[in-house]
């Protein structure tokens, strides 16, 4: 029998202890800590090819990184250059009348009839001039205006900040790692070095699951937005769908929003509409209930149900950043007790 790495009483007191130190930190600041994942993700998957060239070639790993990253910064300049002109298009016929748009969905979904209230029949006319009021209403509030503003800034910094640090992430991964490992005492550092060489693996099936997820999603919206519905701009729709699917929960409903405004403004009757909320509902369980799931756990050896408790979960604690990382925390807290135990490799 293995019986591994094992640790004393003491350092197990003193392991929790530590760990429960970092999870309230990292609680704290965790509004900070999106750009970070974001771009250490991919920095991540991309360390053994750069570790491969380098060592190969004999070149060093800077050019390699400045190559990579120039590579992913082009492809991402090509799809926000070909999607930012069809977003704006649809968004200037939308926001050119919201309030208009907003009747004539909500025409379309009631075909053509009124809305029986308590106070009375509201037609679809007067339902939007409703809504309408009531986010005009909530933007006029004190400080709603400039919270609005404050989310639109620090959305932009956080985009230009994720590309900053995925340069710095692909250039110096290798001493940022040395720098993680050197923050665990010494008496430890071999059984850290241990669950860490068990979990590296796991955790690349992991991502490499979430690619296959964000290509199907992309791919499943496109037959959905284009060959069914045939929406303009279904091709950038669909790519939009499958890249915001690497942010749980937020991601999929922008995605969901901005493709629904698209379809409620080329509706041409009650049916488009309910097709496209078929196509929503579809494809959000597909993914969310099978096809996510299914590979995801496959990826990391983690069953189904394990994995939506811990997106659910996740998004509880830590929201948007504990969606992302709910599944790897559960693989490293795995691993790191079949350690514990002395349990074979899986």
């Amino acid at each position: 029998m293995n019986d591994g790495p094992r640790l004393g009483r003491v350092s197990q007191g003193t392991a929790i202890a530590v760990g429960v130190i970092a999870a309230v930190l990292l609680y704290r600041v965790r509004g900070a800590l999106l750009p970070f994942i974001l771009a250490g993700i991919p920095a991540y998957l991309f360390a053994p090819l750069l570790a491969r060239l380098t060592a190969r070639t004999g070149v060093p790993r800077s050019v390699f990184a400045l190559a990579t990253w120039l590579l992913l910064a082009t492809g991402g300049s090509l799809i926000g250059y070909f999607g930012v002109g069809a977003f704006t298009q649809e968004w200037q016929r939308i926001g050119s009348d919201l309030e208009g748009s907003l009747a004539r969905f909500v025409h379309d979904l009631l075909g053509g009839q009124s809305l029986p209230l308590p106070g009375g029949a509201a037609d679809s006319a007067q339902i939007a001039a409703y809504a309408m009021g009531a986010v005009r209403g909530w933007v006029s509030q004190d400080g709603r205006a400039l919270l609005l503003a404050g989310w639109g800034f620090a959305g932009f910094f956080g985009f230009i900040m994720t590309w900053v640090l995925l340069g710095y992430f692909l250039l110096d991964g290798p001493k940022i790692a040395r720098g993680v490992l050197w923050l665990v005492p010494p008496p430890y550092r071999a059984f850290a070095v241990e669950v860490w060489t068990r979990v590296d693996p796991m955790l690349r099936r992991y991502f490499i699951g979430v690619a296959l997820v964000v290509s199907y999603a992309s791919v499943a919206a496109y037959a959905g937005l284009g060959l069914v519905l045939g929406l303009r701009h279904a091709v950038f729709l669909a790519l939009l769908t499958g890249i915001l699917e690497v942010i749980p929960v937020i991601g999929p409903g922008a995605a969901a929003v901005i493709a629904g405004l698209a379809a409620t403004q080329q509706a041409q009757g009650p049916w488009n509409i309910l097709a496209y909320v078929l196509y929503a509902t579809a494809l959000r369980v597909s993914i969310d209930q099978f096809f996510g799931p299914i590979v995801l756990g496959r990826a990391a050896h983690l069953p189904p149900v394990l994995i939506i408790f811990c997106f659910l979960s996740g998004g509880i604690l830590f929201g948007v950043v504990g969606v992302i990382l709910a599944v790897p925390v559960a693989l490293c807290i795995k691993v790191t007790l079949a350690t514990l135990y002395g349990e074979p490799r899986s």
